[in-house]
């Protein structure tokens, strides 16, 4: 790894797979210029949930496609970058095919780093905070082995195929909210303020929300949701002494 190799990525809802397979493609294909981009200078990234708007592995097959993506990851972490992916709720049935064949490392629930010196805390940020307890229930539905079991009975043809068409028809009904609530109706806010008061961590990052946001916390420390690539195409980079939004041009 080369001595310039200092700084540390974030990235989260890419949602790879919607509206249609056009802008899908399109979208993979700036997430790709962007690795490219950043690969000279990195020394690990963190992709922070919901790349895919739905990804399920049987134990022989995988959604087609984003193979481009695919390849650039692997020849980052063939070079040395270390790529860790949190799973989000559109993808949170990946389970091992990305560490056996690419080599990211995987996680399934908020966790700490100690980042150049600096202590992060780091979850996609789905079901965290008050409120939204129809998700959570489901949420338990979908993480609960026996469903998962079940799931995978369903030949690929048909389950990847309802998967799609209801992933679609669900993106097409929500409309996130594109501008900061107020920390009483935020609930990432919430809940970085509550742990913040139990965690010495200096940044607390997220995805889930879709709006770039970066909100001081009372402590001194900070929250930084990352945005989407839909709408924003947003990602931070943290240098070992500041950690800044920035948006991808391209």
């Amino acid at each position: 790894m080369s001595e310039i190799a200092k700084r540390i990525y974030f990235a989260s809802d890419f949602h790879l797979g919607v509206p249609t397979y056009e802008k899908s493609r399109e979208r993979e294909d700036a997430v790709v210029a962007w690795l490219s981009h950043i690969e000279k200078d990195a020394s690990k990234v963190f992709l922070v949930g919901d790349i895919f708007d739905f990804w399920f592995e049987y134990k022989s097959a995988i959604p087609k496609g984003f193979v481009r993506l695919q390849g650039k990851l692997a020849q980052m972490v063939d070079s040395g970058i270390e790529v860790i992916f949190f799973i989000g709720n559109h993808d949170m049935w990946m389970f091992d095919y990305f560490e056996k064949e690419i080599g990211v490392k995987i996680y399934r629930k908020e966790q700490e780093f100690e980042l150049l010196g600096t202590k992060f805390f780091i979850g996609h940020g789905d079901g965290l905070g008050p409120g939204d307890k129809g998700y959570k229930f489901i949420k338990k539905v979908f993480a609960n082995k026996f469903c998962q079991w079940c799931f995978a009975r369903i030949h690929p043809n048909l389950g990847i195929g309802m998967a799609n068409y209801w992933s679609r028809k669900s993106r097409g009904k929500e409309k996130e909210p594109q501008e900061f609530l107020g920390e009483d109706k935020e609930w990432l806010v919430a809940y970085t303020k509550e742990k913040s008061s139990v965690i010495d961590a200096k940044y607390f990052i997220f995805g889930h929300r879709h709006l770039p946001i970066e909100y001081e916390l009372p402590n001194g420390s900070k929250y930084i949701n990352l945005g989407d690539w839909i709408n924003h195409r947003t990602y931070a980079v943290f240098d070992g002494s500041e950690l800044r939004l920035k948006k991808w041009e391209g």
